[in-house]
């Protein structure tokens, strides 16, 4: 981020406790050499690694089972010109322990489009990032009139 342009990095924790308030995110990685973005809804463990749960038989398990991968969450007030971005970049993989899986089906999140096999992707949050845009700043922090 550039000095003045209006935004705020935010820290590690502050960013992880922002995603623990949002319902929906996006996952991105990559589909045949080219990036792939697909919304999906999620939570945090309680080691902060994000948890997805989708179809065994998906085309997103199958993609991005050891993979790097980013996922980006964010809430925006577009009357207000406020809002934050997080990004949690790492590996992502199935969960295969079948334990952790059961730990997961009671305390993970809930699929919204049901399977009859379904697994938990889980993303280790290795870079986290994030930003918020200070309302009404411009790029030089400059007031913008409503």
């Amino acid at each position: 981020m550039y000095r003045n342009d209006g935004f705020r990095e935010l820290a590690r924790q502050e960013c992880l406790r922002l995603l623990a308030e949002v319902p929906v995110g996006r996952i991105v990685h990559t589909r045949q050499a080219l990036p792939a973005v697909l919304p999906v809804n999620f939570c945090l463990d309680d080691d902060s690694a994000v948890l997805l749960r989708t179809a065994a038989d998906s085309e997103l398990a199958h993609a991005v089972d050891g993979s790097v991968v980013a996922f980006e969450a964010d809430q925006v007030d577009a009357a207000a010109h406020s809002g934050w971005s997080v990004v949690v970049t790492g590996s992502a993989t199935v969960i295969t322990d079948a334990a952790e899986h059961e730990r997961l089906v009671r305390t993970g999140p809930r699929s919204w489009v049901p399977s009859p096999s379904e697994v938990f992707i889980r993303i280790e949050p290795e870079l986290v990032t994030g930003r918020e845009l200070v309302g009404g700043r411009s790029l030089y922090g400059v007031h913008i009139p409503s």
